[in-house]
């Protein structure tokens, strides 16, 4: 396994085009892999190909991708990287490769992180009697949050959202959403960068639109918190096969990083 991070050149009008479009950018991604065919598609139980964008600031956005195989990101250095700065210094090729497996290796039950997933919070509601249930985004922070403290999906997960103490809670028993405890108060985690995106889902490599293509809507939510694994081997699968509908589309991708350590006090 391995992960890539790779920095957007958002003056690029390449770069331009595939922020616009997680259809092109999924495309993009996907053509890093030599030996991967347009038309492979990963065994459910096994490592796939999942990417994620991260935007710091509005000039600042880092694409990541997990992949089985070590990618080749030279087309998208020339559509929405820096290709002179790249070409100009062989031990810099515009993006950076690191073995995953290692750190997947050292995974641990009771280990401590900080984690950031961009996600697709979906439920399924039947608005009338007798129709069939619809595949529906939650659309509040306080569903968004519920869909990812979900018991099972934590448990399939291999972690659990550490609660905050109580000290750092505004409430004894929480802020209130509806006469019931909000649990952006309980728990180490936040959302943010909701994002609704709108697509042709036949629009090819070079964005064009087709007539016959049929419109997705896919809404966008991305997570920040802190966790502790509670099985290693589901934390790795978690990992390496994401979480969550629309992974073709940005989405499943948790990664972590260690927990921030508090400043010592003078003594």
């Amino acid at each position: 396994m391995f992960l890539s991070r790779f920095r957007v050149n958002t003056a690029r009008p390449g770069a331009r085009r595939l922020l616009s479009s997680p259809q092109a950018m999924h495309a993009a991604v996907m053509s890093s892999f030599p030996h991967l065919l347009p038309t492979d598609a990963p065994p459910t139980d096994a490592p796939r190909v999942l990417w994620r964008l991260d935007q710091r600031a509005r000039a600042e956005v880092l694409l990541y991708v997990v992949s089985p195989h070590q990618p080749d990101f030279t087309h998208l250095v020339e559509q929405a990287g820096w290709p002179a700065a790249a070409s100009a210094d062989p031990h810099n090729p515009g993006w950076q490769t690191r073995p995953y497996t290692p750190f997947l290796d050292r995974l641990a039950a009771g280990d401590r992180w900080s984690f950031r997933l961009t996600a697709n919070p979906v439920h399924t509601i039947r608005r009338k009697d007798g129709e069939p249930r619809k595949l529906t985004a939650h659309l509040t922070p306080y569903h968004q949050m519920g869909w990812l403290l979900d018991e099972e999906r934590q448990k399939r997960g291999g972690f659990r959202i550490l609660e905050k103490p109580d000290e750092r809670r505004l409430l004894p028993h929480g802020t209130t959403h509806q006469g019931r405890p909000h649990p952006g108060d309980r728990y180490e985690l936040t959302v943010g960068d909701t994002r609704t995106l709108s697509f042709d889902k036949s629009s090819g490599p070079d964005g064009e639109r087709s007539r016959q293509g049929k419109p997705v809507t896919v809404v966008t939510v991305t997570f920040d918190g802190r966790l502790e694994i509670i099985d290693p081997d589901a934390m790795r699968r978690t990992l390496t096969q994401g979480i969550g509908r629309a992974r073709a589309y940005g989405c499943g991708l948790l990664t972590l990083a260690p927990l921030a350590q508090p400043t010592a006090r003078a003594s």
